[in-house]
């Protein structure tokens, strides 16, 4: 079958979109899209949806969607909506096997910022610090989720039963950070991919925030062109961003 262009897929999109009528704004469409196709090409494995409303009215219109695009192109059948606490994602169930695996393999190396300390020091995780200790576990559950080899399906009784009324299209990890001091920030920083975490445990949190805020920072953002435009429509996106 031939693998649609990213135009048709965002023209399928957007008619989704208008049957689910999900009136987003144009900056917010325009991000959904952005994050739908670097899912489908494989360029990220997770995207954080912090836009198009609040939950929980926001995780049942992704539910719609994905339920639709799913049923109408294959390109789209890896797709899953994922929910930890009150923040969700869009995953690749397909690529992020191999993200876990390969943090579990410390490939790349992480590089965190421990601002838990004033001025705030970089430190790597082979430094085995509590926290540390505690978001390679994390990272083993999520290995245990999204096992490499689709056989294994060994998870967790806690998973079972927080997955045991899901929709098969919504995966509850809220328990991940269960018996942690792992903030949002943190988790963040590894699963969405970034070169630098943030590191501070729930203890600590009024520190890393001050920390933060008397310190100059610099905004990173990674553009990206789409290959097939022309050059009059052709132009830089927003990928991701970090600080």
């Amino acid at each position: 079958m031939e693998v649609p262009s990213s135009e048709e897929l965002l023209q399928f999109l957007s008619s989704c979109l208008s049957q689910i009528k999900w009136r987003l704004k144009s900056n917010s469409k325009r991000r959904l899209e952005i994050d739908v196709l670097a899912l489908c090409t494989g360029m990220r494995p997770v995207v954080m949806i912090d836009y198009g409303g609040k939950m929980p009215e926001l995780q049942n219109r992704l539910l719609s969607l994905l339920e639709l695009i799913r049923e109408g192109l294959p390109v789209f059948k890896d797709l899953k909506v994922m929910v930890i606490e009150d923040m969700i994602y869009l995953i690749n169930v397909r690529s992020l096997p191999k993200f876990v695996s390969s943090s579990l393999d410390s490939e790349p190396e992480l590089f965190f910022i421990d601002l838990e300390q004033d001025p705030p020091k970089m430190v790597t995780q082979s430094k085995e610090s509590n926290l540390g200790m505690q978001l390679r576990s994390i990272q083993k559950l999520f290995s245990s989720t999204f096992p490499l080899d689709d056989s294994n399906t060994d998870t967790t009784t806690v998973l079972d039963e927080a997955n045991s009324s899901q929709t098969s299209l919504c995966i509850d990890l809220s328990c991940c950070l269960q018996d942690t001091k792992v903030t949002i920030p943190t988790l963040n920083g590894w699963l969405l991919d970034y070169p630098v975490v943030y590191l501070f445990g729930t203890d600590h949190i009024e520190e890393a925030i001050y920390n933060l805020s008397t310190k100059s920072l610099r905004l990173f953002k990674v553009l990206v062109c789409r290959n097939g435009t022309t050059e009059k429509d052709s132009h830089l996106e927003e990928l991701t961003s970090a600080i």
